[in-house]
C-alpha cells in the first residue's frame, strides 16, 4: 500500500482558526488572518472541539493519492459520501497481469496461499482470454475483490474526523484500518492541531458505537486514569 498526501489547503490549521474567528469574534472579513499568533490558533480549535462546533473545520479540505489497494478496500472508502473520488478504469485499463492484494490471514497460511495464488492465476488467463475476443468492460467481470487498483480521493477535515472514528477502530477491516492509520499520520504532519485527537470512537467520545460487538478499548480507556484522548497515545 502507497500513500501520499498530494494537496491540501494551505495552512490548514490557521485557516480554520480564522473562520472560527469570525464566529466567536467582531473581526471582519479584512482581518480575519491579522494578529493571529499559534496561540490564538490554538486556542480557537480547541473551543471549537470543545463545543462540537465542527462547521469551520469544512473549509480545508486534503487530497490524497493510493495505489496498491484492493478493490474490496476501495468498495468500502467510497461508502463515505462527503467526498470526491477518482479511480483507475477497469474499463480503459487493460489488466491481463492484474497485482492482486494477499490477505494476512491467507499470507501466513501456506495451503490458503497456495490455493489462493492459484486462483487469481486462473483469473488472469480467464481475463486474459476474455479480453482477447470481447470489450475490457465485459471482461473486467470475472475480476476479483483482491485486484490492484489506484485512486485519488479528497475529504474535508470534518468528514475526515468522522471517516477516522469508523475505520481507525479495531473493528474495522483490516486494509481500510492500515489506510486510516497511514492518512491520520501524513496529516498530523501538516495539521497537527485539527487531527491532534482524531480517531476512533471510543478515543475521541469516550464511548463504542459497537454495542455488544465492541473490541474492549472502550473498557481498558476508562480503567485507564493515566490514558490522555489522544490517538497517538493509541497506536
Amino acid at each position: 500500500m502507497k500513500i501520499k498526501l498530494i494537496n491540501h489547503t494551505p495552512d490548514p490549521d490557521r485557516t480554520v482558526a480564522a473562520a472560527a474567528r469570525l464566529c466567536y469574534s467582531p473581526a471582519g472579513a479584512e482581518s480575519l488572518m491579522d494578529n493571529l499568533d499559534d496561540r490564538d490558533i490554538e486556542q480557537f480549535l480547541k473551543v471549537l472541539m470543545e463545543l462540537g462546533h465542527l462547521s469551520p473545520t469544512e473549509h480545508v479540505s486534503f487530497t490524497f493519492a493510493v495505489e496498491g489497494v484492493s478493490r474490496a478496500l476501495t468498495h468500502q472508502l467510497v461508502r463515505h459520501r462527503i467526498a470526491s473520488y477518482s479511480q483507475q478504469s477497469q474499463r480503459y485499463v487493460g489488466l491481463d497481469d492484474f497485482p492482486y492484494v494477499i490477505p494476512p490471514s491467507i499470507e501466513k497460511d501456506p495451503t490458503a496461499l497456495a490455493s489462493y495464488q492459484k486462483i487469481m492465476e486462473d483469473i488472469r488467463v480467464a481475463y486474459s482470454q476474455l479480453a482477447s475476443v470481447v470489450h475490457k468492460e465485459d471482461a473486467r467481470y470475472v475480476l476479483p475483490n483482491a485486484c490492484e487498483t489506484k485512486i485519488v480521493f479528497s475529504f474535508n477535515c470534518r468528514s475526515l474526523f468522522n471517516f477516522f472514528e469508523h475505520r481507525c477502530c479495531d473493528r474495522a477491516q483490516w486494509e481500510i484500518r492500515r489506510l486510516a492509520h497511514l492518512m491520520l499520520a501524513e496529516l498530523k504532519k501538516v495539521a497537527p492541531l485539527l487531527f491532534d485527537k482524531a480517531g476512533p470512537s471510543c478515543v475521541v467520545r469516550g464511548y463504542c458505537p459497537e454495542g455488544k460487538m465492541s473490541c474492549g478499548k472502550i473498557n481498558r480507556l476508562k480503567n485507564n486514569s493515566k490514558s490522555v484522548s489522544t490517538y497517538s497515545d493509541m497506536e
